[in-house]
Parts: C-alpha cells; structure tokens; sequence
C-alpha cells in the first residue's frame, strides 16, 4: 500500500497486487482454509483502493474528463456489487458450499472492472488532466488508502464530502478489529 507516482500508476499497482492475490487464490484447492486469508487479504486491498478512488479520483473524472460524470457513475455501480459480495464472504469461510461461488463472482467483477479503468478510464484521465494534477491525486490516494476502512460496508456513502468523512473512523474501528483478531495476516 502506498507505491509512489501519480495516481494512474498508484492504482494500476494496486491492481496487480490484488490480481497475483487471486493468483494464489485459484492455485489452492478448494476448501484450503488458507482460500479464506487470501480472500481477507483480497477485502481489505480492494476496500481501501475503492474508497481512494471514490474519494479522488472519481471526482477528478468528473472534473476533468467529457462524459465524466457517467464514467464515475458507472465505477461507483461497480464497486458498489463489488462490496456486496465482499460483505457475503466476509460471513462465510473457505469450506462454505458459496464460498467458492461468491469468491469466482469477486474475482470476475474485479477484473472486469480493472480492465474497464486501465483500458478507458485511465488513459481518458491521463490526455484530459494535467501531469501535476495526477501527481497531487496520487498523494491524496496514498493518503486515504491509509485512514480508509479494511472492511466492506456497503450502505456507507461512496461520494464526497459524507465518504470522506465518515472513512478515516471505520477505518480506525476496522483496523483495530483486524489487529485484535489477526485478519489479513499472511500466514
């Protein structure tokens, strides 16, 4: 967490450190308690990075980019299917019958949604906002994905100002909970 670089480049990493989590993910066996930690491990990347877009970058898109406002529109819609299944699976573990289902569900939404945003999203962004403009993002990103919860709350505000808000005190309430019962750790 926390890369470097202009926000492009910051969230585009985040994508590939979630991606070689699915990874690992598909190469257990099903049922591997170990299945259960990826997918914590999967939740609380995906969470901080959704709640660093919302925050920034989706603004930006709007701000910046003709048609951004059905852009960002879309993005949100996305990760607002996203973090309910996250909210499934946080309830369930590896050896529950839709586990794998909700996990395979994930996984495709996710990529669907990285290639949307590496493919249209991104380079958009890129030719419609000033170099100095995606460097300032990338810090606001980095910053938020710090404060930002580690666990999916669906009916919690998606857009500014509420969003920004109300994360830095789920986050603190999340990551202390993580702390106390270890989730996410590597094993």
């Amino acid at each position: 967490m926390g890369h470097g670089g202009n926000v492009i480049q910051e969230l585009t990493t985040d994508h590939r450190e979630v991606e070689e989590i699915f990874g690992r993910f598909e190469a257990l066996p099903p049922g591997s308690p170990e299945r259960k930690n990826l997918c914590d491990q999967a939740t609380i990347e995906l969470v901080r990075h959704s709640v660093a877009e919302e925050a920034y970058l989706y603004p930006a898109v709007r701000e910046h980019v003709a048609g951004g406002d059905a852009l960002a529109d879309k993005e949100i819609e996305d990760h607002a299917e996203a973090e309910r299944l996250m909210k499934d699976l946080e309830g369930c573990q590896a050896d529950d019958p839709r586990f794998d289902t909700l996990m395979t569900r994930l996984m495709s939404e996710i990529r669907s949604h990285v290639t949307d945003e590496e493919q249209n999203l991104f380079p958009r962004l890129e030719a419609a906002c000033p170099a100095d403009a995606l460097m300032k993002l990338g810090d606001k990103v980095r910053q938020a994905k710090r404060m930002a919860p580690t666990r999916p709350h669906p009916s919690a505000p998606d857009t500014p100002p509420a969003d920004k808000l109300l994360a830095p005190g789920a986050g603190l309430v999340d990551r202390l909970r993580d702390a106390l019962s270890g989730r996410g750790k590597e094993s």
